[in-house]
């Protein structure tokens, strides 16, 4: 999860900065108004909180903790999903766990507080009297059987023998010290296990992340087969998901839809490897294979990803197993380390953020940005979005060179890395989602084919004009772009007298620039042949930014020269109405609701 340093003002600047240089990643959101120098701005303090909460971001307000408690409590839900929020005196002087102590609030808490040489106001039972709390394992730790933990909290926190038992892991977590020797007046145990079914009334079962599972697959293996083998595997050794660290595999089998299945199911880390990487493990695998090295420059990619994995403390605990479409094995180790071993599949955001006000963004695309590692778009774009992309590496490239940015994302991506695309509007209406596709299908790269891409729409500029004047889309619409750049000119006069015989309400996209001067005229004389002088036109430019102008005239008096690249124009149907009321120009296209007024 990402953590936000919330500073509402100037004074409480110090104490943001001090905890982002102890928070790795951490950003300070500062309200504009008050706060400069923050990484990220903004204006609603509320809604800002929200939706950050919304988001799963770790909240640290060095603020009141009224604040925070009011704006998060209209979101509260699930106290094992809500994501950590903390208050910070201005001052640093005190440190205030409220919400996720299910998931690190309590020790982030304490962290903190030792940093800041101030107390801690921890006032979980657990946390108060054992000093941790079983329901806040380490990272990749899996509790299997979590009703049993308010029992055994509650009979070690009245002084009664709760055993230990650690069957696997490096005995890092839990503490030993308020357990007990197992003996048979012990009523409850924590028992520390990579295998399966060990759950019962009485014993808490934890999973401590200690096995490497590697993976193949043939080419085009169905997705949901591999995931299916690996568990009748598991189930069969009597191992415990849970106990899984990472999955691995080699990089050419990073497109393989039964290896996105197995990942997204199970939930764990996927790392693939190249062949001479996987190939160092030869003389450790159990099953080696010349007809594997022939096929894939490995002798083994099941036994060589789990082994790699493991590192060099691992030991194969599964070895190969197979059926006709699928291999998988396992190796253990103490502790799986996953730094600087192999590469993430890649994720591809392609974003859209709406015309460029804050208000028009969606919340998915908002997450996105934030969750992405690195940013690429257009740098009026960028700017557009500055407060969601601030210290995170940016590539941008000028109007125009929209191939040069899609490209520059996907390869990223196939590197591994989390990118998000960043484009105006929406990205699948005249912008860079098509692009996108595009190339990926052309290119049939295997390291491209893997990556993820997930599109995030935004509100068009069509959607946005629509809403600021009235509902003139409430019928029938379509949009037409009339730059002649990438789409034959005699193809896009055919759908202007397409569309104006249709009777459609239209859109026009890219309608005029320095150099091309034409076609819009030609579009106000084709559509003057399909309906009346009085049609409605709007002409909305710099829409959502600060220069927003928004003119309604009618077809006849319409005069294209004043449009450029930033403008958008809307031209009404035959039904299509104009109207002034109490000052304000509204425009609605009629559906037929008139009609059954009358009935």
């Amino acid at each position: 999860m990402t953590t936000a340093i919330i500073a509402l003002t100037a004074s409480a600047l110090k104490t943001a900065e001090a905890i982002r240089a102890h928070v790795p990643g951490a950003q300070i959101h500062g309200l504009s108004k008050r706060v400069e120098g923050a990484d990220i701005a903004f204006d609603d303090t509320m809604a800002h909180l929200r939706g950050l909460f919304d988001d799963g971001v770790t909240i640290i307000g060095i603020c009141a903790s009224a604040i925070l408690i009011r704006a998060v409590a209209p979101s509260l839900a699930n106290k094992r999903e809500e994501p950590p929020v903390l208050a910070v005196a201005e001052d640093g002087s005190s440190v205030v766990p409220l919400l996720g102590g299910h998931r690190g609030a309590n020790k982030l808490a304490r962290d903190l507080a030792t940093h800041l040489g101030a107390p801690a106001a921890v006032t979980t039972a657990g946390d108060l009297s054992l000093g941790f709390s079983l329901d806040e394992a380490p990272d990749g730790w899996t509790v299997a059987n979590p009703a049993v933990m308010k029992p055994v909290t509650a009979a070690l926190l009245a002084g009664e023998p709760v055993a230990l038992v650690v069957e696997a892991g490096d005995e890092s977590w839990p503490p030993a010290a308020p357990f007990a020797a197992p003996t048979e007046q012990t009523a409850y145990r924590v028992l520390v296990t990579d295998k399966a079914g060990c759950e019962d009334d009485h014993t808490l079962v934890v999973h401590p992340p200690v096995l490497a599972l590697g993976v193949g697959c043939e080419r085009n293996a169905p997705a949901g087969g591999l995931t299916a083998f690996v568990r009748e595997q598991l189930a069969e050794a009597g191992l415990a998901e849970g106990a899984i660290a990472a999955i691995g595999s080699i990089d050419i089998k990073a497109d393989e839809a039964a290896m996105h299945d197995l990942q997204k199911t199970l939930g764990k880390p996927f790392r693939v490897f190249d062949a001479a990487t996987l190939d160092r493990q030869a003389s450790r695998l159990a099953n080696p294979s010349d007809v594997v090295f022939s096929e894939t420059g490995c002798h083994g990619v099941a036994e060589g990803s789990a082994l790699t994995l493991a590192g060099d403390a691992g030991e194969l605990t599964l070895p190969k197993r197979k059926d006709a479409k699928h291999t998988m094995a396992i190796a253990r180790a103490p502790q799986i380390d996953l730094t600087d071993k192999g590469r993430d599949r890649g994720l591809l955001y392609v974003v859209g953020i709406g015309p460029g006000v804050d208000g028009w963004r969606t919340a998915e695309a908002v997450r996105m940005l934030r969750d992405a590692d690195e940013i690429v778009g257009y740098q009026l774009y960028l700017d557009l979005c500055a407060d969601l992309i601030a210290g995170k590496p940016t590539h941008h490239s000028d109007l125009g060179k929209e191939e040069a940015r899609a490209r520059r994302a996907i390869e990223l991506a196939a590197e591994g890395r989390k990118v998000a695309l960043v484009c105006s509007g929406d990205p699948g209406i005249y912008a860079l989602a098509t692009l996108v596709f595009e190339l990926i299908d052309r290119a049939d790269d295997r390291a491209w084919n893997g990556v993820e891409v997930v599109t995030a729409p935004g509100i068009s500029a069509f959607q946005a004009a629509a809403a600021r004047i009235g509902a003139p889309i409430n019928h029938d619409f379509c949009t037409i772009s009339l730059s002649d750049l990438l789409t034959q000119r005699e193809a896009i006069l055919k759908r202007l007298n397409a569309a104006g015989e249709g009777d459609f309400v239209i859109s026009f996209y890219n309608p005029q620039s320095l150099r091309r001067r034409t076609l819009l005229p030609e579009a106000k004389e084709i559509l003057l042949k399909h309906r009346p002088d009085s049609c409605p036109v709007l002409i909305a430019r710099n829409l959502g930014r600060e220069d927003e102008t928004i003119t309604v005239t009618t077809l006849a008096d319409f005069d294209p020269s004043v449009v450029d690249m930033l403008t958008l124009v809307m031209i009404g149907n035959s039904e299509t109405r104009w109207i002034n009321r109490a000052g304000r120009n509204i425009v609605y296209t009629p559906r037929g609701y008139a009609k059954k007024m009358e009935d």
